[in-house]
């Protein structure tokens, strides 16, 4: 590998790491009752968050690879991956791409849903319960 790709792995991986920090925190702090306020609250702020740093950056000079590795896959990605699937529906639904974002929200938020379920059930099935 070349110190230039190490350094993006380094990168992504500390973002990683405080986007995961913030979202345990964040999400501790919030959950209440019987519904997941803390994973809603992350997830809206993460999505908001991202579009704002995105449009931002895009309407300036742009952000560097290593910034981008390190906002965007590494504290993003730590923090909530819904944040980028909001961000890449937005995208394709300003590009024009109604029915690819309209697929997008389909795939990702039914099917994995789904794909959850399934999960759920072998899971027990193997697990013997």
């Amino acid at each position: 590998m070349e110190s230039e790709e190490l350094k993006l792995i380094a990168l992504v991986a500390l973002g990683g790491a405080i986007g995961s920090v913030f979202r345990y925190l964040l999400q501790g702090y919030l959950t209440r009752g019987d519904f997941p306020w803390g994973t809603f609250a992350v997830n809206l702020i993460g999505s908001f968050l991202i579009a704002l740093l995105f449009f931002f950056w895009v309407q300036g000079e742009g952000i560097s690879s290593t910034t981008r590795a390190f906002v965007f896959i590494g504290l993003f990605g730590g923090f909530t991956t819904l944040s980028s699937f909001s961000l890449e529906t937005v995208n394709l639904a300003v590009g024009g791409q109604w029915l690819w974002a309209m697929g997008n929200i389909l795939l990702n938020g039914g099917i994995c849903v789904l794909g959850a379920f399934l999960g759920r059930a072998v899971g027990l099935l193997i697990g013997g319960s």
